[in-house]
């Protein structure tokens, strides 16, 4: 038996296919943006999710997408600007503090990295990334702590074994 649609089950199908492949586009659009983005294609990826953000202006994820493309270009102050921007009017996401957690990093600005991270660990206790960049700026802290204390006295044998295991350790970070 044929299967027979009254023209209100119709539109409501039609409807929702049209939802559908919307939400397809759409997603096909953020993977888009990623891929571009991760395969270094910077400036196509910041043009692609320009394009999309000028009809979807307050869209966190496409902003975010951009700001991680802004960061692997080099463009910092883009970058940090898009991040500070989504932190205002997404205060609960933890990401974007994340990622400008690492460019503060970058810059050696170890307690605006270190107040971003606990912001990102804070608003998700489970984001593993936070918390394990969280303690690499701990460590880069210590390391720091360490080495202005050894200036001040060299002899002191047990911080130097501290300093040189620190050192170790960070060091396959810096690559």
């Amino acid at each position: 038996m044929p299967i027979t649609l009254r023209p209100r089950s119709l539109l409501r199908l039609l409807a929702l296919s049209g939802c559908l492949i919307a939400g397809v586009a759409q997603a096909d659009m953020y993977g888009d943006v990623a891929t571009l983005a991760k395969s270094g294609n910077t400036a196509e990826a910041i043009a692609k999710a320009d394009q999309y953000l000028a009809s979807n202006p307050r869209d966190p994820q496409m902003r975010f997408l951009k700001g991680v493309a802004q960061s692997k270009a080099g463009d910092w102050a883009a970058a940090t600007s898009t991040f500070q921007a989504l932190i205002e009017e997404y205060p609960e996401l933890p990401e974007p503090y994340n990622n400008l957690a690492v460019i503060y990093a970058s810059q050696n600005q170890l307690d605006k990295a270190r107040s971003a991270l606990e912001m990102a660990v804070r608003n998700n206790p489970n984001y593993a990334v936070a918390h394990e960049n969280l303690g690499d700026i701990y460590a880069r802290l210590a390391h720091d702590s360490y080495s202005q204390s050894l200036k001040l006295n060299s002899a002191n044998r047990p911080l130097q074994l501290k300093l040189t295991t620190l050192t170790e350790m960070l060091q396959p970070a810096a690559r």
